[in-house]
């Protein structure tokens, strides 16, 4: 009987550390704050587990959430990639994109990112059409001639209608949204605090090889 006991005393310890870590962890709900991908596919080949941000220089709420993005980037671990996929959802967001593809092509993305969102919506500059982009990185340094042709390559072309079908692949329909190693996309969050947390803790969990 007392044997009965113990064994019945320690189940019940096993269960409340079990349902702790469930607390713990269950904040992340799937279904609500994230999704998980009907057909999981990497954007990267390199193995590493990677977090994607699908934006747009077009979206005023990416511009807010640039901040935050640059915090996450330094709080993910090592083995963790942090990329950026411009989504071409419309007409009005193609120049946004292939600006995107031409400043990585030049080699001045990483100077250019956050301030062409600070020049759009801190500033205010007029900056919609693919000339008036093409004048933003022109004020920043880089030949408006070479931007161009690179913005307006095949090249360009081929990538972004590429990368928009790996986007629709992951069911992403709004911005900024972040998809977690092909395999989960962000979805109904409060904030943006909460959109670095949920990722991160995701990320992790891909890295520790228990992701599901």
């Amino acid at each position: 009987m007392k044997f009965r006991r113990l064994a019945l005393l320690v189940a019940g310890l096993v269960l409340a550390t079990a349902c702790s870590a469930q607390t713990a962890d269950g904040q992340w709900q799937e279904g609500t704050q994230y999704q998980k991908v009907d057909t999981p596919q990497r954007a990267g080949k390199d193995g590493k587990v990677e977090v994607v941000e699908v934006f747009s220089y077009g979206c005023p709420h990416c511009g807010h959430y640039e901040a935050a993005a640059e915090d996450l980037q330094k709080q993910l671990p090592p083995g963790v990639v942090f990329r950026l996929i411009p989504a071409a959802f419309n007409i009005g967001w193609e120049p946004f994109a292939r600006a995107f593809y031409a400043a990585r092509e030049l080699g001045v993305l990483k100077q250019t990112h956050a301030a062409l969102f600070k020049a759009k919506y801190v500033d205010n500059y007029p900056i919609n059409t693919i000339d008036e982009i093409a004048d933003f990185y022109a004020r920043n340094g880089v030949d408006k001639a070479k931007f161009l042709a690179a913005a307006n390559s095949t090249q360009t072309t081929r990538q972004m209608q590429a990368d928009m079908k790996l986007i629709q692949g992951w069911g992403v329909d709004a911005t900024p949204t972040l998809v977690v190693n092909g395999k989960y996309r962000s979805d109904k969050v409060k904030d943006y605090n909460e959109l670095n947390a949920m990722t991160l803790w995701l990320a992790k969990r891909e890295l520790a090889g228990s992701g599901h």
